[in-house]
């Protein structure tokens, strides 16, 4: 199937683009300086910094908490992924061999920087196409948590292992008056092949939220409409959720 097939061939750089609308390191700045012109390296350089402090005092604390989630500035959708991605390659270096012994520690720092200014619901419905209307609104809920929860599963170790030099922004026009708008960048892989890779982004009430990742022109909803609408077809819907569930309940059991 389309999905399956292309999110194998780019591995863990794909997942990474899916699960963690998660940009690139300070190289960033250069993307929103058409909206913010002079004081742009200097506040980039302020998150990071700012980031890496809070990252060393959650090293501090007995148990994890993830105040970097204040750090990510919602406003322009540049900013956004910027921000984002300062807050989490500061923490992920900080903390990276606990991360790696502990997913559950990822799961929760994800929750609280990177799904919040990724639009599930309005992603899951798209995915879900014409299935969404005849979804109860149990169905719906379930799907959207199955199916958030079935990625972070198959993609929280590419996650772990992402360093900020993988991708490079590029420059992109931003109308502040617009509410939908793309950014654009360029993912390295290990082979040194470069894959552009652009983030679909909406404004909605809480600020600019991604909904869909494009990899080498190809829609994430769409493929994986495609993949989902064949076997809710084949099954039903309630099936696929319930496979979903069962197989986030063995991760966790694993």
């Amino acid at each position: 199937m389309i999905q399956q097939a292309f999110m194998k061939q780019l591995g863990s750089r794909v997942a990474l683009a899916f699960v963690s609308v998660l940009a690139t390191t300070a190289s960033a700045a250069a993307v929103a300086a058409a909206a913010t012109p002079a004081p742009r390296h200097a506040a980039t350089a302020n998150v990071t910094a700012n980031a890496a402090a809070k990252a060393a005092a959650n090293s501090a604390a007995k148990s994890p908490a993830y105040p970097l989630a204040s750090a990510v500035d919602t406003s322009t959708p540049a900013r956004l992924i910027e921000s984002a991605a300062n807050a989490m390659i500061s923490e992920l270096e900080a903390h990276r061999p606990e991360y790696r012994k502990d997913p559950s520690r990822l799961y929760r720092l994800v929750d609280e920087i990177l799904l919040p200014n990724f639009d599930v619901d309005y992603s899951a419905r798209l995915v879900l196409g014409k299935n969404w209307t005849a979804a109860t609104a149990e169905q719906r809920q379930r799907f959207i948590k199955a199916f958030y929860g079935s990625l972070l599963n198959n993609y929280s170790d590419a996650l772990i292992e992402f360093t900020g030099d993988r991708i490079r922004m590029l420059q992109t026009p931003f109308d502040p008056a617009a509410v939908n708008a793309t950014v654009r960048t360029e993912v390295k892989r290990s082979n040194g092949q470069k894959v552009p890779v652009s983030y679909s982004m909406r404004r909605t009430p809480q600020g600019w939220k991604a909904w869909d990742v494009v990899i080498e022109g190809i829609s994430y909803v769409k493929s994986f409409r495609e993949d989902f609408g064949s076997e809710i077809s084949q099954k039903g819907l309630e099936a696929v959720i319930q496979r979903m569930e069962a197989q986030i309940m063995a991760k966790k059991k694993a």
